[in-house]
């Protein structure tokens, strides 16, 4: 039987425990305090979500808001969810003087299977994403579902790296989209994968206002 710990034994007094956790408590905040002392930089960043987890269009639509509370330019550009009406969009476009949203997508590739389609829309959604990362005013650009149309093969992958480089030195850009490719995953500073846990569609509940769209 291992020792009991000092919040475990009955024999330690609360006041000896409290000490105990405020000492832990100081060292962390010390510790944290030296780490965080040499993070002065700022640079834009090149932000992923990935994998098959739900969130990835979530947690990037978050950050637009949180963007835009610091009144923040954003721009954002729709690949694939164009043809929805979803209840970001409704929000975001009562912003017009902080957020510029072009929704060109046309739904995912089985919807229309037409590849013909999908890469025109592709191409029109990518010109307008060009346009934005191209303007330092925009501090924020989120590509929504990109991935999704670099692993179909819908637009060349060295230019959409390359304008992703190019961008302004204080812009930030986050891409969207399972399956990221490994090129885009070795040029960006921020990759999170989202992945599965338990998912309600596996229980035969349905996409849900407010929750996926």
């Amino acid at each position: 039987m291992t020792d009991p710990t000092p919040a475990q034994s009955p024999t330690v007094p609360e006041t000896e425990i409290n000490r105990l956790h405020a000492e832990k408590m100081l060292r962390r905040r010390d510790a944290r305090a030296r780490m965080m002392a040499g993070k002065t930089g700022e640079k834009g960043l090149l932000i992923v979500h990935t994998g098959p987890g739900k969130g990835k269009s979530t947690a990037a639509f978050g950050m637009v808001l949180r963007a835009i509370g610091h009144g923040m330019k954003v721009g954002v550009v729709q690949f694939v969810k164009g043809a929805w009406s979803t209840g970001e969009r409704t929000v975001l476009e009562r912003f017009p003087e902080l957020v510029e949203i072009k929704a060109l997508g046309e739904g995912f590739t089985w919807n229309t299977a037409d590849r013909e389609r999908d890469m025109r829309a592709a191409r029109a959604a990518f010109d307008e994403a060009k346009r934005m990362i191209a303007d330092a005013s925009y501090a924020l650009v989120v590509l929504d579902e990109l991935n999704i149309v670099l692993r179909n093969d819908y637009l060349p992958l060295d230019e959409v790296l390359d304008a992703l480089a190019a961008r302004p030195a204080g812009q930030h850009v986050v891409v969207t989209g399972r399956n990221a490719k490994p090129e885009l995953i070795a040029l960006a500073d921020l990759v999170t994968e989202m992945t599965p846990v338990k998912h309600p569609f596996r229980e035969g509940i349905k996409a849900q206002k407010g929750i996926e769209f």
